[in-house]
């Protein structure tokens, strides 16, 4: 009887796909579609909650097929990580833009990507103030104890490490070991290598004409190649994201999420404000918000609903350079560099959350300035190497956690509600990225005023 009731669950998942199907089919927006699947993935996760309940046969039985179509998306995000990574920095120093001011862009652009990280500590650490959070009230079930015994192996590398150890780690021995994405720290290093073939094109290319333009011209086929690949696996969003809302929804232990609301509700309130300053950025360098607002939407909602910003990074790049009149160099560096530094969400305002609600549990005084100066300079640093795809807030909060010497229970902890506030998350560190891509663009003078003016949305 549970096999033929996984089997129906099986059908109407097909069913919902194919009713995603027929919509593209008729040519509608992109946005729309995306929209859709996650309304149909709520309501069919939560049906399955409210019949089975998150433990019973039928329920596991059918996440289990699911997991083919969601699971199976996110490892294709995950395989073409890499490769658009580095593609896009190389790609970066082949436009003829970027090599004009390739110091003061490098050095905009990191320097807006920690800034911003710096301030969203800062609204992270207000934010769990104001609302008075206190980790030493969370308790460990049987899934959050699993977590912790998890993170206790993960984290017993970090511990052993000083800092300037940590920052030495960033460094690549083996580009074609990062390449696999080997280690928690390989986002960084492929970027790092990227560089390093950049400027050597550079090089090669004021002393060796002919050789720079034959190897521009293999960057350029490969980018183009690689944005395609990139292309066919964003056409099946609607499809992974349906799969993975209903699973969510279908497996989330609500009573959990009730009791850890308050921290929901504080993260978000974080969140949001953060994204107000992104916005205040840009007004201050005479730059209406609502343009970028409303050109970056579909961006921003497809990171929301995929919580992968290294799979987002195509859109990134093609919003800010067809929409936000970004040059396509600075749109190539920023979109890139985002994925692994200063991402305002996971490694600015999660970590900071998180040392406020367990400082008093160490001893220690979280509103002390001494304490808030310190953390923020923590996060700020230690924002570098944060994986754009699935875990960065996690492998963020241990390595500031494990600096501060404060405990790193919390983490697993808050396994439940991971999942709803990563979302909010991964939006933050895309449009943390595209306003450094604005800002540096702007601050250079490569920057198209007109286009960013135009009142047309062009649909990812």
């Amino acid at each position: 009887m549970n096999a033929l009731l996984i089997i129906v669950n099986i059908l109407v998942l097909f069913a919902l796909m194919f009713g995603l199907f027929m919509m593209q089919k008729k040519h509608v927006s992109f946005s729309k579609r995306v929209f859709t699947a996650l309304g149909l993935g709520i309501i069919f996760g939560f049906i399955i909650h409210l019949i089975y309940g998150t433990t019973h046969e039928v329920t596991t039985g059918s996440i289990d097929w699911f997991n083919i179509v969601g699971n199976g998306y996110v490892k294709l995000l995950q395989m073409v990580v890499m490769p658009l990574v580095f593609i896009s920095i190389v790609a970066a120093f082949t436009k003829l833009k970027l090599t004009k001011n390739i110091g003061k862009i490098s050095f905009l652009v990191i320097g807006i990507l920690l800034g911003t990280t710096a301030i969203s500590a800062a609204v992270g650490i207000g934010s769990a103030l104001g609302f008075g959070l206190d980790g030493i009230q969370l308790n460990a079930g049987d899934a959050e104890k699993a977590r912790n015994a998890q993170l206790e192996e993960r984290v017993a590398g970090v511990e052993s490490m000083t800092l300037p150890q940590q920052i030495i780690e960033l460094i690549p021995s083996n580009p074609f070991q990062d390449l696999t994405g080997a280690r928690p720290t390989s986002t960084i290093a492929v970027v790092i290598f990227a560089v390093f073939i950049g400027v050597a094109y550079l090089g090669v290319k004021r002393k060796e004409s002919e050789h720079g333009e034959f190897f521009a011209r293999i960057i350029d086929t490969a980018y183009s190649i690689v944005m395609r690949v990139v292309t066919l696996i964003l056409r099946l969003t609607p499809y992974g994201i349906l799969a993975i809302i209903t699973r969510v929804t279908a497996t989330s232990d609500y009573e959990a999420i009730a009791k850890l609301g308050k921290f929901v509700i504080a993260s978000y309130v974080a969140l949001i404000v953060m994204f107000i300053v992104h916005l205040l950025l840009l007004s201050f360098v005479k730059l209406n918000p609502r343009n970028y607002v409303k050109k970056g939407l579909p961006t921003l909602t497809f990171a929301f609903t995929s919580r992968t910003s290294a799979g987002t990074l195509p859109m990134t790049i093609k919003t800010q350079t067809k929409d936000l009149g970004v040059s396509e160099g600075i749109a190539n560096f920023a979109g890139s560099f985002g994925l692994s530094i200063g991402q305002n969400g996971c490694a600015g305002i999660y970590p900071a959350m998180l040392a406020v609600m367990v400082a008093p549990a160490a001893g220690v005084d979280p509103t002390s300035l001494s304490f808030i100066l310190t953390l923020i300079l923590v996060v700020a640093i230690s924002s570098f190497g944060v994986a754009g795809v699935g875990g960065g807030a996690t492998f963020a909060a241990l390595i500031v956690l494990s600096i501060m010497n404060l405990p790193i229970a919390i983490v697993g902890l808050l396994i439940s509600v991971e999942p709803l506030i990563d979302m909010g998350r991964t939006a933050l560190n895309v449009s943390g990225a595209m306003t450094a891509g604005v800002l540096t663009s702007k601050a250079t003078g490569e920057f198209d005023q007109e286009t960013y003016q135009q009142p047309n949305i062009v649909e990812a």
